[in-house]
């Protein structure tokens, strides 16, 4: 969350680093507007899509300037968008932000995390969307 409303961004990559303390990593082109407010607030939330989010992911994907304007969402415990009808969420504060080339890798400290319902989870493989089921 910034000063200017919610800020969001879909990726492409996300994994677990460590589990103490507990870390993921995502990374971000470094000539993302969406990373540039999503570093200057200093937290994030992980929102793990389902696998009937397809829509939320498109919007996300985008280069919209207000991505939330449709989306159901509030406010996690860190004050980050937390999107409605997610599988599960991880509330992180920017631990640190490596450099990697035209990327940047970011690195987050979990504050929090919870799996809202059970189900499927969307991918995006290929150029196309699927489901894995759990």
């Amino acid at each position: 969350m910034t000063d200017d409303g919610p800020a969001g961004m879909a990726i492409g990559s996300f994994t677990s680093v460590s589990l103490d303390p507990a870390l993921v990593l995502f990374s971000a082109s470094k000539t993302s507007a969406s990373w540039a407010k999503l570093r200057e607030a200093g937290k994030f939330c992980v929102n793990i899509l389902a696998d009937d989010q397809e829509d939320v992911s498109r919007v996300f994907g985008s280069k919209a300037d207000d991505k939330f304007s449709e989306i159901g969402w509030k406010r996690s415990a860190n004050g980050a968008p937390l999107l409605n009808g997610v599988l599960a969420y991880i509330d992180c504060d920017l631990h640190s932000v490596l450099d990697g080339g035209d990327h940047d890798i970011i690195l987050g400290a979990v504050t929090d995390l919870d799996v809202k319902h059970e189900g499927g989870a969307l991918v995006f493989f290929r150029g196309g969307y699927g489901r894995v089921a759990f």
